[in-house]
């Protein structure tokens, strides 16, 4: 069994105390010690490694607490990138076409041509491309555009009859077609999870080939940013039968915890239909996920007052993706199926509607220690935190939202008052509600360092200090996204911290992030370990 010392640097533990310790001693896959180097070289076995850090900072390694991994992967190998800026170089509609275009010409006809990452609000013309318009990239091939939130896109002609909708299609609940308001015909607009349908499953188009392709992309970008653990935080039938192909003894070189629908219970785990789930220890079956409302950038999350300056007339508070009955119900069955609960609710209204159903729940039958969780959470009140420390429900906030559309929250979707407050990580600590944050992949890449910069310095791509009250420290910052992370998805026993007998994960950081926070962005990792081996290293020049 290999034994690894690592030593003349500076250990951040994460532990309860914050210890920071002199070296760390590994053996084989676990964590052995972290104190004194003097201690641990007096016990380290002969023929142990030995890693000088040089003066670096050695951490635990980073835990994504809510993602969609391997859509990354999928987006680098498979899909037409059509981000604009801060987080891309698509500019308008007409290069975006273009890129669809070229995507075409090397598809077979009849095949579909997809594009990911637009968005309305950071392309010049400010709007989704139009049926017509998609259908000038080809009428041989179904052309479907996401919007970067993942909550609406665009479809051709073609598309559109693959999906079988028509003029006198109706709107489901949640979701919409979009409709010429003079003549009835369809735009191509497509909004909301319900009336998307698989075409909104970041799975969408992936066979079993192609998933494994997508997944050792994403492993890779993953572990050159430190990231050892990570999510699928919306896990179709078809994606965890995906992961299920792996063999029970095969380590795919990454771990990982997948959220099933919640839809899909109980069905998905009792009966006769039940999924054949191998028992691989890499991937965990973790909280069934919920949906409560939509996307800021589409003005569907769901408010308690009216946005700053509405696009839609008839829902100038955004919208609901479920009924409060059937919402109250569906939190009620998984939380008497013994599960734990992630609900993405981005707006106030919507996360008022989890709070009060999960208040029904605990009402109807007491669960210690449930964990149940607001993902995105970025309009939550003070009330609303304070009545969530009471129910014990947890959150994982989206700070990078105030570097990649904060200018747009302040001037458009939030306006001054409610922007400031967005993704309220400083009230959550006062009122004792822990917390993770999360880039939420593909929406925003997973970049730890950064996630952390905006967490600390809440500066939106143009400068401006976004909500000086809600900022955090460095070292709360680490937290969320080590120890904190583990917490909240009841992994603390084994991962988060430097301590014996926890899985040896750990990233080195080229600096100490704690020390200058105006400097965390330039902070690099330069080394993953994942159970005691070196995944990753940083080329030297």
């Amino acid at each position: 069994m290999t034994s690894t010392l690592y030593f003349n640097g500076v250990v951040l533990t994460m532990d309860a105390a914050n210890t920071c310790a002199q070296a760390v001693l590994t053996e084989g896959e676990t964590i052995r010690a972290a104190g004194p180097e003097a201690d641990l070289r007096a016990q380290m076995p002969a023929g142990t490694d030995e890693v000088d850090l040089q003066g670096q900072t050695l951490i635990p390694a980073f835990i994504d607490p809510h993602g969609h991994f391997p859509d990354p992967g999928f987006i680098r190998l498979f899909r037409v990138n059509l981000a604009s800026a801060p987080s891309g170089d698509c500019p308008d509609i007409p290069t975006a076409l273009d890129r669809l275009r070229a995507k075409a010409a090397e598809t077979p006809a009849g095949e579909w041509v997809m594009g990911v990452l637009f968005d309305n609000t950071a392309i010049a013309e400010g709007r989704m491309p139009t049926r017509a318009e998609l259908d000038s990239v080809s009428t041989g091939h179904p052309v479907w555009v996401i919007h970067a939130s993942g909550h609406n896109g665009a479809a051709n002609s073609l598309a559109l009859a693959r999906r079988g909708v028509n003029r006198d299609t109706p709107d489901p609940l949640g979701g919409r077609f979009g409709r010429d308001p003079e003549t009835g015909a369809l735009t191509g607009l497509i909004e909301g999870l319900s009336a998307m349908g698989e075409m909104g499953d970041t799975d969408f188009l992936i066979d079993r080939a192609r998933f494994w392709a997508g997944f050792d992309s994403c492993r890779d970008e993953y572990l050159a940013h430190g990231v050892t653990y990570a999510q699928n935080a919306w896990a179709t039938r078809q994606m965890l039968e995906h992961f299920a192909s792996l063999p029970a003894d095969r380590d795919p070189g990454y771990d990982l915890m997948l959220l099933p629908i919640g839809e899909l219970e109980p069905e998905l785990s009792l009966g006769p239909e039940a999924l054949d789930w191998p028992g691989n220890p890499h991937f965990t079956l973790g909280p069934r996920k919920l949906f409560t409302d939509g996307a800021f950038q589409l003005q569907t999350a769901y408010l308690s007052a009216p946005y700053h300056k509405p696009v839609d007339p008839a829902h100038p508070c955004g919208m609901p993706y479920a009924e409060a009955a059937a919402h109250r119900a569906e939190v009620k069955k998984l939380h008497d199926l013994g599960f734990q609960i992630h609900c993405h609710c981005n707006g106030d209204a919507g996360a008022q509607m989890f709070i009060d159903a999960v208040a029904a729940a605990l009402k109807a039958n007491p669960r210690a220690d449930h964990r149940h969780t607001i993902i995105h959470g970025q309009a939550l009140r003070d009330g609303q935190l304070q009545q969530m420390a009471k129910l014990g429900i947890t959150v994982s906030f989206f700070p990078a939202h105030v570097h990649f559309w904060g200018d747009r929250h302040y001037d458009t979707f939030l306006g001054p008052e409610r922007a400031e407050r967005i993704s309220p990580c400083a009230s959550a600590e006062r009122y004792g509600v822990r917390y993770t944050i999360h880039n939420d992949a593909s929406v925003t890449p997973t970049r730890p360092i950064h996630l952390a910069h905006c967490a600390v310095n809440r500066l939106t791509a143009s400068g401006r200090r976004l909500g000086d009250a809600q900022r955090i420290s460095a070292l709360s910052a680490l937290r969320a996204q080590t120890i904190d992370a583990a917490w909240q998805v009841f992994q603390e026993g084994t991962r988060g911290s430097i301590e014996p007998g926890k899985l040896a994960d750990l990233a080195v950081l080229n600096r100490n992030p704690l020390e200058d926070l105006d400097r965390i962005e330039t902070t690099k990792v330069t080394r993953t370990i994942r159970r005691g081996r070196t995944v990753w290293m940083q080329v030297q020049p």
